[in-house]
């Protein structure tokens, strides 16, 4: 028989209530960061939670594949349509990114 725990019900491992904190539920933490001259919620999401979508970055048009880590990133003020998700690189770059240009094949770069 094991010993008996001494922690009330509904408690986790670190003794904290399940409804503390309800901002670790996705495997990650959640801040608030200023950008462009706006508060920005940012929520770090851990690979295990991001089981089963892939998402395209804003910052490198590329691909996050299922179960990578990555940010959720969305203006403090807005809804859930405008939340986006980023690679953590991408996230930490985004003011030394320009915006993608798109240009044609033998267009001159200036």
């Amino acid at each position: 028989m094991s010993p008996r725990r001494n922690r009330p019900k509904g408690a986790d491992s670190s003794g904290r209530s399940a409804d503390a904190d309800r901002a670790d539920r996705y495997g990650g933490w959640q801040s608030t960061e200023d950008w462009r001259g706006e508060e920005w919620s940012v929520r770090h999401v851990a690979g295990a939670s991001a089981v089963g979508k892939t998402y395209r970055c804003p910052g490198c048009d590329q691909m996050i594949p299922s179960a990578v880590p990555h940010v959720v990133a969305w203006p403090e003020y807005a809804g859930v349509d405008d939340r986006r998700h980023w690679h953590k690189a991408c996230w930490n770059a985004r003011d030394r990114r320009t915006s993608p240009v798109q240009r044609s094949r033998n267009a001159p770069r200036y």
